[in-house]
């Protein structure tokens, strides 16, 4: 394990190692104004909603580390504390990729990377037409974290007006995750595409209570086939399933593979090991269970 000091390293190898490890970031895609009303579009992947009530949005444009320099975003909203956060989906990353090019102060993004503006309802800086969410700030408060490159501001953000495309909506009005194709950033030049292929779900134990590791019976826990993983969704189970239907699990499900190694224990503990283990990778976790408890039954 490297083991590193970060006051012993150059900031930008610093830089590099945070972003490297801290990811995926959502993307603040923001939209400031001037004093002469110009208009300023950048995106900032040091970014996360803070708060619901009252809903508070935070992002940091960061001191530059190689001129120490501060960005267009933060001189703008010191002057007029008001910003439109975008949500940045698969549809406009190259165009939102585009907006980040260090375009001298006045320029205007929206015409640079090819974004429509739309007037906001509330505040005077303009939202981005092809972003799936717009959400309209007031900038609450500004913290200043240092005044050397690299150094972050903190932009604490209220939301006082939310504006969402209803394409991106499921069918109880409520934001498809797979519909609105959020991407984020990561290390170096990476992103990451939120869709189908790398999202996957686990149900919140919010009112629920498993049961917990230390609850799991020796021999699971010492499995040479089920990781730390697969041991902690087996810990969610709220109760554990009882004989009577485990032997009737056993009979149904899992005969073939009983009759098969009846002659070689340690074969069939682990056949049924690795069956758990692909039953808890389709979140049956009932089913794993019961294929785990067959061993010893019966």
């Amino acid at each position: 394990m490297l083991s590193i000091d970060p006051k012993s390293l150059p900031i930008p190898k610093l830089h590099q190692y945070l972003l490297g490890a801290i990811g995926p970031r959502p993307i603040a895609f923001a939209s400031t104004i001037d004093a002469e009303g110009n208009h300023n579009l950048a995106p900032f992947s040091f970014f996360n909603v803070f708060s619901a009530n009252p809903p508070i949005l935070i992002f940091s444009p960061a001191r530059s580390g190689r001129s120490n320099t501060t960005k267009d975003t933060y001189n703008n909203v010191k002057i007029v504390p008001e910003v439109v956060i975008n949500v940045v989906n698969y549809e406009i990353v190259h165009q939102m990729s585009l907006a980040s090019s260090p375009y001298a102060p006045g320029t205007s993004e929206f015409v640079k990377a090819g974004f429509t503006p739309l007037a906001s309802e509330k505040i005077k800086p303009m939202r981005v037409a092809e972003s799936p969410v717009q959400f309209e700030c007031k900038v609450n408060e500004v913290i200043e974290l240092g005044t050397e490159g690299g150094a972050g501001n903190l932009i604490i953000c209220e939301v006082v007006q939310m504006h969402i495309n209803e394409a991106v909506l499921d069918e109880n009005g409520m934001i498809d995750q797979h519909k609105i194709d959020l991407v984020s950033r990561m290390g170096g030049n990476w992103y990451c595409r939120a869709d189908e292929k790398s999202m996957f779900e686990i149900a919140k134990p919010i009112t629920t209570c498993g049961i917990g590791y230390d609850q799991l019976p020796a021999d699971i826990k010492a499995s040479t086939i089920l990781t730390g993983n697969d041991l902690g969704q087996l810990g969610g189970i709220e109760e554990i399933p009882n004989e009577t239907d485990v032997n009737e699990y056993k009979l149904l499900e899992l005969s073939e593979i009983f009759v098969s190694l009846e002659d070689n224990p340690a074969e069939l503990e682990l056949a049924l090991h690795k069956r758990a283990k692909e039953l808890l990778a389709e979140n049956k976790l009932e089913e794993a269970w019961m294929t785990l408890l067959s061993f010893n039954n019966g």
